[in-house]
Parts: structure tokens; C-alpha cells; sequence
């Protein structure tokens, strides 16, 4: 795992990105109505989600960034996670709203214009891929799940442009329903992972990218250091990572001994991406004051 900073100029991308995707989230629920493409209307209320959780990422990606106080001792980084959680929320619930309208549809198809289909496709793969770019190298799980879902969208759009091709040359106007469903479908699952990804952070899970066992492994490789135990991986908000460990040393340790031992390990605990760092130092003849608990069955 790689150390890795919050680039300075992420507040400005994620305000230019909400203003594109807003600008042509009007655009496309009028397109909707015009062309009167089910396919189009779930995208567009696809693309609400999106711009209400870049409007919070905004807000909050300006907010996170707040100190530690008295009230957070950790700072204000877990707020960004909070956009997360609302995206997720919003899209779920605007997913449902455009399955109960495509389902019967497929009953009684309706043909969409698609020469307006076309024109918006074109439209919808240039702006959001712009979107998509501003927010290309966005390190904050927050802004990742953002990402990804205007990455959906440029894929849904091109889906949106074959099928509106297609209806140029055929008459087969139930394809735009069944587009509709499995664009709602696709992003209904990515949305729910994304979730969950989300809840394990809020619920102080290791990261996904990082193994406890070979964290251990390589501090014990510090000389002077004679076992690990007790050590706690948790993320702030996906990004930034927090580490609490216990370092058993020799007895006859010196201070001087003990302090390089510390330092060592705050380098190298930097080096793999960690920003907050807190070792007990226990000599061989301590017990450890915090009872280890039972490992789990399941």
C-alpha cells in the first residue's frame, strides 16, 4: 500500500464536476419528456443522485478538512463518507421509482424518439466523461464512489447510443425499456456495494487492501522489537488510515533504545499509508493491561 496525499485541487474538480452533471441532468429529464425515452429518464434521475452526492462531496470535501477540536478528536475526515451514504440512498430509491414505470412498458412499449436519443447519448458520453476526468486520480472513498458512478453513466449513454442507432433503422421500441431496466438493475447493484464497502468503513474495518498479519510482520523486522500483538487497522473515510499497536522489547531496553524502536516504526507505518500512529511499548516482563478477546467461531 502506498502513502498518498489528498490532491490540493479536489474541491475545485468535484465543484466543476457537480456543475456539469447538474447542468445536463436538466437537460436530460426535458430530453426525456421529448423523446419520450424511459431509457433516458432513468439515466436522468441516475445523474440527480450523482449530482446531489457531488454537491454533499463538495460541501463535505471542504468541511472534512476541518482540524481536530474538542468535539472530533480525529478530525472531520468521516464526514465525506456521509455523502456516500446520501448518493446511495437517493439512487435506490429513484431506481425503484423507474422500475415501476419501465416494467409495464414492456407490456405496452411506446416508441421513443430516436434521433433526440442519439443527440443525447452524444452528450451524455462527452459531459459526463468530462466529469469522469476531473475526478480521475480522487483518492477519498467518497469521491471513488462518485467516480464510479459517472463512469456508469458515460457506460450507460453508450449503451443508450446503439440502441438509438438501432431504432433509426428498426422499429422495435421495447428495447428502450428493456435499457431502461437493465441500466436501473446495474446501477442498483454497484450502488448497493458500494454501500457496503462504505458501511465496513463506518463500522472501523480493516481496508480491503491491507493484511493485518503481514502489517505485523514487517514491524517485527525492527530491530530491538521482540513480538506484535494487539494491533487495530481502521479507516477515517477509505483513504486515510489510523494503526494502534503493542511492541514488547527486551527488558533491559534502554530509553535510547526504546525511543529509536518508536521511531522506526512511525517511519515505516508512514511509508505504508498510515496518517495516524499510536505504539504501547511493552518490556517482556509487562502483561499487556487490555485482555486479547477470544477469537470468533464464525
Amino acid at each position: 500500500m502506498k502513502h498518498s496525499h489528498r490532491r490540493p485541487d479536489s474541491t475545485r474538480d468535484i465543484r466543476v464536476a457537480f456543475f456539469l452533471n447538474l447542468g445536463f441532468t436538466l437537460l436530460e429529464i426535458i430530453g426525456g419528456l421529448w423523446t419520450n425515452s424511459m431509457a433516458i429518464f432513468s439515466d436522468a434521475l441516475h445523474d440527480l443522485g450523482d449530482s446531489f452526492s457531488l454537491g454533499l462531496s463538495w460541501y463535505l470535501d471542504k468541511y472534512s478538512k476541518k482540524g481536530m477540536d474538542k468535539h472530533y478528536s480525529f478530525g472531520y475526515r468521516r464526514f465525506s463518507l456521509m455523502g456516500a451514504f446520501a448518493n446511495g440512498i437517493v439512487i435506490i430509491a429513484g431506481s425503484l421509482v423507474i422500475l415501476s414505470e419501465a416494467v409495464p412498458r414492456l407490456l405496452h412499449p411506446e416508441s421513443p424518439n430516436a434521433k433526440g436519443m442519439l443527440f443525447f447519448a452524444i452528450a451524455g458520453i462527452t459531459i459526463n466523461g468530462l466529469a469522469v476526468l476531473r475526478l480521475k486520480g480522487g483518492k477519498s472513498f467518497n469521491v471513488k464512489m462518485v467516480a464510479w458512478h459517472l463512469l456508469e453513466d458515460v457506460l450507460g449513454w453508450s449503451a443508450i447510443l446503439i440502441v438509438s442507432i438501432i431504432l433509426l433503422f428498426k422499429e422495435i421500441p421495447v428495447l428502450d425499456s428493456i435499457l431502461s431496466i437493465l441500466i436501473t438493475l446495474y446501477v442498483l447493484y454497484n450502488v448497493a456495494r458500494n454501500l457496503r464497502k462504505t458501511s465496513a468503513v463506518f463500522l472501523q474495518a480493516v481496508p480491503d487492501d491491507i493484511e493485518i498479519g503481514s502489517i505485523e510482520k514487517k514491524l517485527q523486522m525492527v530491530d530491538g522489537v521482540q513480538s506484535i500483538h494487539h494491533t487495530q487497522i481502521w479507516s477515517l473515510d477509505g483513504e486515510y488510515h489510523v494503526l494502534s499497536t503493542h511492541v514488547v522489547v527486551d527488558e533491559n531496553s534502554t530509553k535510547e533504545e526504546v525511543t529509536q524502536i518508536k521511531c522506526e516504526i512511525n517511519e515505516l507505518t508512514r511509508q505504508l499509508g498510515f496518517e495516524h500512529i499510536t505504539v504501547e511499548i511493552e518490556y517482556e516482563y509487562e502483561e499487556c493491561r487490555i485482555k486479547k478477546a477470544e477469537p470468533s467461531d464464525d
